[in-house]
């Protein structure tokens, strides 16, 4: 019995959709077309396309009335089609629409429609407002007609296309609007409208009314206003954005159960390649404002896995404060690159100029296979992410980056009507990868790929970063979006995040060293000793003496600019009894120092402390909750000549934390610290360790001499 229902299911659906031809209209392979007919060949419907590779010049569509060159194609399509009585014909646009179900539920939604031909619907008049009133009421249901959709009997869509006399910049709508509302028309042809969207879902003017239904095998479009599942969504007008979104979706290509169908479709395989046949890229770098961590980027930058001999690059700095930067990336890896171009701000370009010159390099080399721009606020972690873009082989697609425990990330998933920001309803979900695939979306930033053959094609035309008020990125993603080239940002990979350039003052000499509240993870990365998280995970700390810990915490360079930021202020107090800067003007055990609050830094240092410091004191002083607060917090300088050790005493701390800046044997000779209760010397500091041990009651201890060089250690006097 199961065999027999599959053999009439079978029968069934071939005479469907043998019945069943779909005629379009396209000129050229655009990526809305490409769309259109993969959403086609996933329901097996039979398309014929007409105009391929004829010249368009029927208007532009989007903009005004016109269109009449469709009729024209669809007429003489029709003339060899006029006496199969039995042929139904459904005539859609291409380079906006998709299927959302297959040609058995439209021919089974037409037969029940009962009419020869059957228009799609819309709530709005369109092209002459005056003929609204002419139009049968309708008691529920949309009343005007939309030619983006007709679904007939071959006899009777020839008959209405045969009258056809016009010119192909006339409008096809108008056109089909006066025959539909010729009552006799009307009644011969026995012509009806989809009022409620059983077969065709117009999108403009009816967004409001439309949801996604996501089911096992695939997702669908529901109209809520007649709970419907139309079968052909057409982005009409204004709405070619949300249909985007819709095609995310719709028909199979993401759904909760088996992710993105189509995420591996028609990619390029680096496996298939020998290393020399990598495509070329012209990297274009943006420095436009200043920024932190910039060594780092280009750091990243350079470890890319791609062969640096297929990477061309082109960088454009509009900040004087990192000319040292990038002059030393140039010195060091000026030959590594196939080639190494640098605009300076005393070029004077604008932003816009200097991504059109970059874009430019690529679209007038005809060896450049690919684009990739990236600003300097984009802090890519993943080595693989050039080879990933360049993999999933689309005219132009972002890596996702976000800023780190924020929903910033460099895509929108809507613009508002004024052409600006808007949420997406999946964006959160793209943001936070609950949703992992390739995203059709209106606009990205900060970093993209963009193929070559693309710059030379659709987006010949140049200066497309400079568009009336726009800012560049805006500007590009307007002319793309109005070329009919889609853009895509992908989540399937971490790929790295955004930095944030904020507040970022430039003022200091390591100005980095700031960064801890706006950029907490690059901070981290780059000042705390890469051995830190062992501490909890392996307990890698030492017990040199009773309750004195020693663990690491600080990098090479967060030791070298906290000294190089100290050095810079340069008022070392000279380690006198007399000190303005503390409670009462009287320091009872003085040090050569500097305090944290005198460069600026007192804030961000108490913040390390409760970052960084005070999960090391839960775990050695177990059951003790540090407040993490501190007012003593200096950096401390032993020379021979000015003060080179520090007579016993207690500190005014609950506990105290001493971090060697530098290295003893290379930088300095001597020091070293003893505590005299235990009668325990430690001579040997390790260069970013920190010793953690109690203050006030049992740890008499003192400085031993510095004999030689220069001695630095920062210290804090904790929870005093």
């Amino acid at each position: 019995p199961l065999e027999a229902f599959i053999g009439i299911f079978n029968v069934i659906f071939f005479s469907f959709s043998e019945k069943l031809l779909v005629l379009t209209v396209a000129t050229e392979e655009t990526d809305g077309f490409l769309r259109f007919m993969r959403s086609a060949d996933y329901f097996n419907y039979t398309v014929k396309v007409l105009g391929m590779g004829e010249a368009w010049k029927g208007g532009d569509v989007g903009r005004s009335i016109g269109g009449g060159q469709k009729v024209r194609l669809l007429k003489n399509a029709m003339e060899a089609l006029a006496d199969q009585e039995d042929l139904v014909v459904l005539s859609v646009d291409s380079y906006d629409l998709i299927f959302a179900g297959g040609p058995e539920e439209i021919l089974r939604k037409f037969q029940q429609a009962n009419h020869k031909v059957l228009f799609a619907a819309e709530g709005l008049v369109w092209p002459d407002k005056q003929l609204a009133d002419k139009y049968p009421l309708v008691r529920t249901g949309k009343r005007y007609l939309n030619s983006g959709g007709i679904i007939g009997y071959a006899p009777y869509i020839n008959r209405i296309v045969s009258q056809w006399n016009l010119h192909d910049n006339d409008d096809d709508q108008l056109f089909y609007t006066k025959i539909y509302l010729d009552p006799l028309q009307r009644e011969s042809l026995n012509m009806t409208l989809d009022h409620k969207c059983q077969i065709f879902q117009n999108l403009n003017g009816a967004v409001d009314e439309v949801l996604l239904k996501f089911g096992t095998d695939r997702v669908r479009v529901r109209n809520t206003a007649y709970d419907s599942l139309p079968v052909v969504v057409h982005g009409n007008g204004n709405t070619k954005m949300y249909l985007n979104y819709l095609a995310n979706y719709v028909p199979n290509a993401w759904n909760y159960e088996h992710g993105c169908s189509h995420c591996d479709d028609d990619v390029v395989d680096f496996s298939q390649l020998k290393v020399g046949e990598y495509p070329n890229v012209l990297v274009g770098v943006f420095i436009e404002q200043p920024t932190p961590f910039l060594p780092e980027f280009f750091q990243r930058l350079l470890t890319l896995d791609y062969p640096k001999d297929k990477l061309k690059l082109f960088v454009h700095n509009n900040e004087v404060y990192h000319e040292k930067h990038i002059q030393r990336f140039w010195e060091e890896n000026r030959n590594v690159f196939n080639s190494f171009k640098v605009v300076g701000p005393e070029e004077n370009l604008s932003q816009g100029e200097a991504r059109n010159m970059a874009m430019d390099l690529c679209r007038q080399d005809a060896t450049c296979d690919y684009y990739f721009s990236i600003d300097s606020d984009v802090m890519l972690t993943n080595r693989q992410t050039l080879k990933l873009l360049i993999e999933q082989n689309r005219k132009i697609i972002g890596p996702l980056v976000t800023r780190h425990g924020k929903l910033w990330s460099n895509f929108w998933g809507a613009l508002s009507l004024d052409g600006y920001y808007a949420r997406s309803e999946d964006y959160v979900d793209i943001v936070q990868r609950k949703r992992v695939g390739v995203w059709n979306i209106p606009y990205m930033a900060h970093v993209y790929l963009v193929k070559g053959s693309a710059l030379r094609n659709e987006l010949k035309e140049r200066n497309y970063f400079v568009l009336e008020k726009l800012d560049p990125d805006m500007a590009l993603c307007r002319n793309a979006r109005e070329m009919g080239v889609f853009m895509y940002i992908t989540n399937r990979h971490e790929f790295g995040r955004l930095i944030s350039t904020a507040n970022y003052n430039i003022s200091h000499y390591n100005n980095d060293l700031w960064q801890i509240f706006e950029n907490p993870v690059d901070w981290k990365e780059k000042y705390i000793h890469s051995n830190y998280t062992r501490i909890f995970t392996e307990n890698y700390l030492e017990q040199p003496c009773p309750d004195v810990f020693w663990f690491p915490v600080f990098s090479e360079k967060a030791c070298d600019e906290l000294v190089e930021e100290m050095e810079h202020y340069g008022s070392w107090s000279g380690g006198k009894h007399q000190d303005k800067r503390i409670a009462g003007g009287y320091e009872t055990v003085p040090t050569d120092d500097i305090h944290m609050k005198q460069i600026g830094f007192e804030k961000e240092w108490l913040h390390f402390i409760r970052e960084f410091i005070s999960p090391v004191t839960l775990k050695v002083f177990s059951g003790y909750y540090t407040k993490g607060y501190a007012i003593m917090n200096f950096v401390v300088k032993y020379t021979p000549e000015r003060q080179a050790y520090l007579r016993p005493h207690h500190d005014s701390s609950t506990f105290t934390i001493n971090i060697a800046l530098n290295n003893k044997g290379i930088d300095f000779q001597g020091g070293g610290c003893r505590f005299h209760r235990y009668n325990c010397t430690i001579e040997s500091p390790r260069k970013g360790w920190s010793f953690m041990h109690p203050g006030r009651l049992t740890h008499l201890h003192e400085g031993l001499p510095t004999t030689g060089g220069t001695r630095y250690i920062a210290v804090s006097f904790i929870d005093p």
